[in-house]
């Protein structure tokens, strides 16, 4: 009103000098394009509203579907009827608006949920304060924001760009594919940046802690790098972008890239037991380290990886992006290459188990992830947790990736679903044939277990060090009629009627069906099975009554061996071997005292330290066999870790590792390994030499905490004998200014 006021002095000539004056510098500075001096994308507000203040202040990271806020400061006041400002967010390669990679917003009154936009325009003096916001289907990633200032109605323009921003998804937004309704869920799957990795064997379950650090500094760079550097990318690098909105899409490149199977991928994968040119998978505390190696490289594939590692990897990656995301862990997992749902293995007359005939495989454990999703592409249902497996098996539409599979349809039978519902299934509920095999040829068979498969599947429970059983979330109860339901319904998915199977052993396995074993066989432990120690087991027999009535005692020939099983479910040559016979009456009970001596084992088993002892028992009046077996983990030594006061930020936090070693051989060329985010930047390792037998060493470290909260230090000892001894410590970290 002023501005009009002096304009209508002007035109109407008024004389006093100082009136025309003021007059003629207020329309000049009216037509006056308004210039941009300096802006504030407030980092740290923002972030601390958008849950990223973790990955930190300096930059602006925010979530999709939720209003960030920026200051822009020009040089004079902004006037809302002559000065339009239009704002431009770019992402990706050559970025164009028919692909979604560029978009152009302009003031509205309220925020669109469905559209970029930019609303509450608050002015004080020569500021203006704008809210944007990114619909829950923008494509997450790396954008540059401009501003466009025009003057009204000279039609002037200038553009400015304001700087980057990195843009993730939102599991707080009920509009998003990834919106999880639990703070309490979300604090687990998406905040945590340590945990527990579930390792071992089904009985014998092992807690294996493990630093994501999907917080550090530069991780969330290393993980759109990852994007950048998937084939889908290179090939076509704006195609690549303008999916890159979907959770599933992002998902299944991550899956593919974890693994250098079909392109640079972070980690190459060796199950061969020869680590000499590179990292035993054994020994990575965490996936930082691994990460940052991959970078530093120019995308050169880390070595070497199993699957825990790839699970853990990809949990950091697609936490980082803002997808809540859990590591499984699935105890006897099958690997079925040929979809019958049955997997075998071959055993000979001495009780060695031969090498696979075919690619199925069952590993002692398998390792994967979960991440919460919508399934926008499959029937109302099948939302929630879905199975991504980053470890290279199979591949998938071409690529070595898994998934995401609904849970819920694994639970099902309904493996017709996408993507990769079938193999997941088999990997929980394929049956377990075990066969005689002479001389190349299967003569009988030894044993038929429908429940073998899929057991004690865990992952870690929230809010606990402990661990959860998810099992039922992936079937049905063992042995219930809903199981053998769903089983008999994905079997005739894949291999059709009943009848129809070209499952070459079909008719051997079922008239074993009705066979009754004359004998009930175990092999149990008599003592705890320790590394470095005798192993001291019983083989139990009891001769069912009413079996073989024309005979009154029933010879048993007995061979037992034992062989070191690897990580993939493959046994090396037998360790050791024995021989024994006695015999049986009617409802008889025996049983036998065996040792297996340390020097027989001890270098010949894996890093794993997994034995599997087996027996073959021989009927001598009818020359029936029966296989008894069991897997034993050899206990490794432990050590502890004490602290020394409370932990503040930035303030000296001495650490103190005791161990003691309790085994009667010495230990050679044992690194000790420390890492955990928040407590130290990237890994500290201490040199401990030679422990003798007996001896105690006590290692002290200083730590500087960099971060406030509960944290976790991971410490690995390695050394030539054992790669695996594993411990931590919980630490919680008071910040600077606590009293």
């Amino acid at each position: 009103m002023l501005f009009d006021f002096l304009q209508m002095k002007c035109t109407a000539g008024l004389s006093s000098t100082g009136s025309f004056l003021l007059s003629c510098h207020l329309t000049c500075w009216a037509r006056k394009i308004l210039g941009l001096r300096s802006f504030d994308l407030q980092s740290q507000k923002n972030n601390k509203e958008h849950h990223t203040s973790e990955i930190g202040s300096h930059r602006l990271f925010v979530r999709r579907a939720q209003a960030f806020v920026i200051t822009l400061n020009f040089d004079r006041p902004f006037n809302a009827d002559m000065d339009k400002i239009v704002l431009t967010a770019e992402t990706g390669p050559q970025p164009t608006e028919s692909l979604g990679t560029k978009v152009r917003f302009v003031p509205a009154k309220a925020r669109s949920g469905n559209q970029w936009s930019v609303s509450d325009l608050n002015t004080y003096e020569n500021s203006l304060q704008v809210s944007l916001s990114a619909p829950a289907h923008a494509i997450i990633g790396r954008y540059l924001l401009k501003v466009e200032v025009s003057h009204h109605p000279s039609g002037r323009a200038e553009s400015y760009k304001l700087g980057e921003f990195i843009l993730l998804f939102n599991p707080w937004s009920s509009e998003d594919e990834v919106y999880l309704p639990s703070q309490t869920l979300l604090q687990e799957y998406l905040m945590m940046d340590y945990g527990f990795i579930f390792k071992g064997h089904e009985n014998w379950i092992t807690p294996w802690p493990w630093n994501y650090g999907q917080f550090e500094d530069d991780i969330i760079d290393i993980c759109f790098e990852i994007l950048d550097r998937n084939l889908n990318f290179l090939n076509h690098p704006s195609k690549d972008y303008s999916q890159r909105n979907s959770v599933m899409y992002v998902c299944r490149v991550v899956s593919a890239m974890i693994n250098s199977n079909d392109d640079n991928g972070v980690l190459q994968g060796n199950w061969s037991e020869d680590y000499s040119k590179g990292v035993n998978p054994l020994e990575w505390n965490g996936s930082v380290a691994i990460l940052r190696q991959w970078h530093a490289t120019g995308g050169q594939p880390v070595r070497y990886g199993q699957c825990w590692v790839f699970a853990a990897v990809m949990c950091t990656v697609m936490r980082c992006l803002g997808v809540p995301t859990r590591v499984v862990t699935n105890f006897r997992s099958a690997h079925n290459t040929d979809g019958n749902l049955t997997i075998d293995m071959f055993y000979d007359k001495h009780a060695e188990m031969m090498p696979w005939e075919r690619r199925d495989k069952i590993w002692n454990f398998h390792v994967w992830n979960e991440c919460w999703m919508t399934r926008k592409d499959l029937p109302p249902g099948y939302d929630g947790w879905q199975v991504l497996d980053p470890t290279p098996q199979e591949t998938s539409r071409g690529v070595f990736c898994c998934g995401p599979a609904s849970v819920r349809a694994i639970k099902e039978g309904d493996i017709q679903l996408a993507y990769d519902t079938a193999f997941v299934f088999a990997e929980v509920n394929a049956d377990e044939v075990i066969w005689l095999q002479e001389s190349g040829q299967v003569k009988e068979i030894l044993s038929h277990n429908t429940n073998a498969i899929g057991k004690k599947i865990s992952t870690k429970m929230v809010g606990s060090d402990d661990r959860q059983d998810i099992t039922n979330s992936y079937k049905y109860k063992e042995g219930t009629t809903e199981e053998r339901n769903v089983f008999m319904k994905a079997s005739r998915i894949l291999l059709g009627p009943i009848g129809s199977s070209s499952y070459p052993y079909m008719e051997r396995m079922r008239t074993a069906w009705f066979q009754e074993k004359p004998v009930k066989l175990q092999l149990k432990l008599a003592k705890t099975p320790e590394w470095g120690q005798d192993l001291a087991f019983f083989l139990r027999a009891r001769r069912l009554q009413g079996s073989e009535m024309g005979i009154e005692q029933l010879l048993l020939n007995v061979w037992l061996s034992a062989q070191a099983l690897l990580h993939g479910g493959n046994a090396q040559t037998p360790l050791w071997r024995d021989k024994l016979s006695f015999s049986l009456v009617q409802g008889e009970e025996k049983e036998l005292l065996i040792t297996l001596p340390f020097i027989n084992y001890k270098d010949h088993i894996s890093d794993e330290k997994l034995i599997r002892l087996s027996g073959v028992v021989e009927i001598g009046q009818t020359r029936r066999k029966l296989l008894v077996m069991k897997d034993v983990s050899l206990e490794l030594p432990h050590f502890t870790i004490e602290v020394s006061g409370p932990a503040v930020v930035n303030k000296k936090l001495g650490v103190s590792v005791t161990f003691t070693n309790t085994q009667a051989e010495t230990l050679q060329n044992c690194v000790l390994m420390l890492e955990g985010s928040g407590l130290i930047d990237g890994r500290m390792t201490v040199n401990l030499g030679t422990i003798e037998s007996g001896e105690t060493i006590q290692a002290e470290v200083d730590l500087f905490p960099t971060k406030e909260g509960s944290r976790q230090l991971q410490v690995l000892l390695s050394c030539k004998e054992v790669k695996e001894i594993k411990g931590y410590k919980d630490i919680f970290v008071a910040s600077a200014s606590s009293p």
